[in-house]
């Protein structure tokens, strides 16, 4: 029985990485359309959120009857409930990747990002993908270890945005409103993907060490 039941939390987790990995996809491909103002591409992002919905919902489903037929206590049910949560945070975080694809989408034919404040948008985004393809790696090896270098990365994606935000403000309106918009919201999108990221492998910590980081 024990055996069973450690065999359907390892498919929970492999679920769960499945998950972190199209997730790191939506992200790659939504920054794609942003940069190059590719219409379909955004298209794709947008349509395809209700795949890593669905494969949310089967995930919780696989949870949910865990709980009710094998009645986890103690360390067990820590992990399912870890597990549950860990799928709401990386629904959440491909959301934000759909939200990024639905201001590049509105900007088409022109682009969201100006040109000065491109490459720090692109090295958000660039981290974005890492921290999400970090985060599914822990998921998949319950590795503890990389927490410490997801932290760094969020550290980085946090001076980034914060650059961002200082630009927008002392750029006298040389960017237009239109443009600050878009960039407080995309450069906010990133940042929450990130902060997703970080929780579920703070989450995985738990399971596997028993404490909160």
């Amino acid at each position: 029985m024990r055996h069973h039941f450690s065999e359907q939390l390892d498919v929970v987790f492999d679920d769960l990485a499945g998950l972190a990995a199209s997730v790191q996809t939506a992200v790659r491909r939504a920054t794609e359309a942003l940069v190059n103002a590719d219409g379909p591409l955004a298209e794709g992002v947008i349509s395809g959120d209700a795949d890593i919905d669905a494969r949310r919902d089967r995930t919780e489903e696989k949870c949910f009857r865990i709980l009710s037929l094998q009645q986890p206590v103690a360390g067990d049910l820590r992990t399912v409930v870890a597990a549950l949560r860990m799928g709401t945070e990386l629904e959440r975080a491909g959301d934000l990747a759909t939200h990024v694809a639905k201001v590049a989408r509105m900007r088409v034919p022109g682009h969201a990002v100006p040109d000065d404040l491109a490459p720090v948008v692109a090295r958000m985004a660039e981290i974005a993908v890492e921290m999400m393809g970090s985060c599914g790696e822990i998921i998949a090896g319950r590795d503890v270890a990389g927490l410490v270098a997801l932290g760094a990365l969020d550290d980085e994606m946090d001076e980034l945005r914060a650059r961002t935000l200082t630009a927008l403000v002392d750029g006298d309106g040389r960017h237009g409103v239109e443009a600050v918009i878009d960039l407080a919201l995309i450069s906010r999108y990133y940042e929450r993907i990130g902060d997703h990221a970080v929780s579920v492998a703070k989450r995985v910590a738990y399971v596997v060490t028993g404490e909160r980081p």
